[in-house]
């Protein structure tokens, strides 16, 4: 699956009482120990409670993907988290729900369910309109504006909002925004000045930074940073 990470977490006995997932543009198929869910793309963090010992396996998949597997248009799903069987027949899920629990690497058989689901996405010709999403991604990081970005895919702009409903959950300011916090929050935690932050994740000064960070997180980029290395 191009793109696609697997990832495991399992909350420490001093963890923290709740986890502030940032919101990246991608979609995840998680399965908690118990149950199957999708999480769909976020517009701001998500406050996921966590409890001692509890262990998580991810597949991550990258922006403009996760719907042509799934079987759902990302706007459907934004800023939400669902059980996999609202999606999937209830049947399989439970199936695929005790493959995962009594293997031996969850990670791992977990991301054998989504490589299965991927494979038969592109054997049916399941797609969002093939280029549609790696062109938004190119010309969102390269700053073009929507109107460039809907001539060079020889869209509407009308269209081309409507495509990345359908793959993204949102359309491509939004995208910009989501992606473009993500560059500044990585940058930060290299320690560098917040300022030159601002400046190299394309932000017009500190202040649109600061304004941005704690409107998408709920809180200061400083106290991100702080509650990250705490946990």
């Amino acid at each position: 699956m191009p793109g696609a990470v697997v990832w495991t977490q399992r909350r420490d006995l001093d963890a923290r009482a709740e986890v502030r997932v940032l919101p990246d543009g991608c979609m995840d198929l998680l399965w908690t120990g118990q149950e199957l869910l999708v999480a769909g793309p976020d517009t701001a963090a998500h406050l996921v409670p966590a409890r001692a010992g509890e262990a998580y396996a991810g597949v991550r998949f990258a922006p403009g993907t996760a719907p042509a597997v799934l079987g759902v248009s990302a706007w459907e799903l934004r800023d939400q988290r669902i059980p996999l069987d609202e999606l999937w027949p209830r049947r399989r899920v439970r199936e695929l729900a005790e493959r995962i629990d009594g293997a031996g690497d969850r990670a791992a058989a977990l991301e054998a369910v989504a490589a299965r689901a991927a494979a038969v996405a592109a054997g049916d010709g399941r797609s969002l309109r093939g280029r549609v999403p790696g062109g938004v991604l190119w010309g969102v990081r390269r700053g073009l504006t929507v109107r460039e970005i809907a001539g060079e895919l020889a869209l509407s702009e009308r269209q081309l909002h409507r495509r990345c409903l359908d793959a993204f959950g949102y359309g491509p300011k939004t995208l910009d925004r989501v992606l473009r916090l993500g560059r500044a929050v990585d940058q930060a935690r290299t320690g560098m000045p917040f300022a030159a932050v601002a400046v190299r994740a394309g932000y017009a000064d500190q202040a649109h930074l600061a304004r941005e960070v704690r409107a998408m997180t709920g809180v200061p980029l400083k106290r991100l940073l702080a509650d990250e290395s705490a946990g």
